[in-house]
């Protein structure tokens, strides 16, 4: 027997309406706060990854699916996430010029090849945001208002805010010098990964889950005592918009993201009570993202946010019983005629915009009475061949059980 590959997932007609449900309610979200669909390619040239993610980070140097393309033998990857691809679609595509700021969202399947756990698979869908035009902390709150906006119309209040600044080309220097030499005085106890980090990327040492190194980051110098005045004053306004605007946060110097192009504020929404993969909705400023790949400098905030890992946080809290639609009627057909008649009546409803059921199996009349009831019928019609020929039926009521007779001629509902 073939199985699915692992790491992927299917989801099945059942699970459907909750996906739906979720998809439904980030598109209006995002609309409702002037953010545009846009749908970006599955696969792109590597280097896009390369210089947008970063080099040394554990997306390209680890969990990249990456493969020659079969005409021209480039190098050619899946998506690993969708800001690069949103980016590189606004330079080649001229946007840049437009009335700022730019305001774009996206679902979309991203792949990564990463251990599987619950909340982590290889293949998953990202509902994403991305602002650009803005340098303005009124467009951090905006982004973190949406995401917050997202969360609590899904029901989620067991997820918190925490935000931090990382601080931008001017001060990010004199941090990385006091990480450096802070984590150099305990090399010893870093992990093989983080040894290896600390002279290309010191920063992700701070978000490494190894006991040991998580234990020592702790201790590190936060980066919000090293930010220069400008960081520091964009950060003391995200603050205030953020209470202003109610929303609720604590200051985490633990938080760094994990992808090389931040810069100023970063934050994550986490859940608790889902397990290790807690963090449900994670973003950025990326000021220098859209020059590094050859736009002009233009600056970036946005955030991904994980449906899988949403699911388990409703789940958490019993919000995942979404249900798909129900018929409205339920055609129990008995005979050949019977279900040639059947069939146009389900057709004609169908062009009026409802929903219909018809047998096609040629159960008995008590299958087809317990399988319309399965399905949640509101209705059913009952026709025989001698009901075709008299041109009545038997409507019956499913919650009531009242019957009463109806012309099939005429038949609507």
């Amino acid at each position: 027997m073939i199985q699915k590959i692992k790491g992927t997932m299917d989801i099945l007609p059942e699970e459907t309406p909750l996906w739906r449900h979720i998809e439904k309610v980030m598109r209006e979200e995002a609309e409702k706060y002037g953010y545009g669909e846009i749908r970006t390619p599955t696969f792109e040239n590597t280097e896009l990854f390369v210089r947008g993610v970063g080099d040394t980070t554990d997306v390209v140097q680890k969990e990249m699916y990456t493969f020659a393309d079969r005409d021209e033998g480039r190098s050619i990857s899946l998506r690993p996430e969708g800001t690069a691809s949103v980016v590189r679609a606004l330079i080649e595509n001229g946007k840049c010029s437009d009335p700022m700021p730019l305001k774009y969202y996206y679902i979309m399947s991203c792949f990564r090849h990463e251990k599987p756990q619950a909340g982590r698979s290889r293949e998953f869908v990202q509902f994403g945001t991305e602002m650009f035009g803005s340098h303005s902390p009124a467009s951090d709150a905006t982004a973190i208002a949406l995401a917050n906006s997202v969360l609590k119309r899904l029901g989620l209040t067991n997820v918190k805010l925490h935000v931090n600044s990382i601080g931008c080309k001017e001060c990010r220097p004199a941090y990385r010098s006091a990480l450096v030499e802070y984590y150099n005085s305990h090399i010893d106890t870093l992990c093989d990964t983080c040894k290896t980090r600390l002279d290309k990327n010191p920063l992700r040492l701070l978000d490494c889950k190894n006991p040991d190194c998580h234990a020592l980051a702790e201790g590190a110098p936060k980066t919000v005592d090293h930010l220069c005045e400008g960081c520091s004053s964009n950060f003391e306004m995200l603050k205030s918009a953020l209470t202003a605007m109610n929303i609720d946060y604590v200051v985490d110097s633990s938080i760094v993201r994990g992808l090389d192009y931040y810069t100023g504020t970063v934050f994550e929404f986490i859940a608790e009570g889902i397990g290790a993969q807690s963090t449900v909705c994670g973003g950025g400023r990326y000021d220098g993202l859209v020059s590094s790949l050859g736009g002009p400098e233009l600056p970036g905030i946005g955030f991904g946010m994980g449906i899988t890992r949403l699911i388990l946080a409703m789940r958490e809290l019993g919000l995942d019983n979404i249900e798909g639609e129900k018929p409205l009627i339920y055609i129990a057909a008995l005979g050949e005629r019977a279900m040639i008649k059947g069939l146009e009546i389900t057709e004609r409803l169908r062009r009026e915009g409802k929903f219909a059921e018809c047998d096609v199996v040629g159960r008995s009349l008590k299958a087809q009475m317990k399988y319309a009831n399965k399905k949640g019928a509101k209705y059913t019609l009952i026709i025989g061949d001698s009901e075709v020929e008299a041109g009545k039926a038997q409507l019956r009521d499913m919650e009531s059980g009242e019957q009463s007779e109806v012309s099939l001629d005429i038949f609507t509902i």
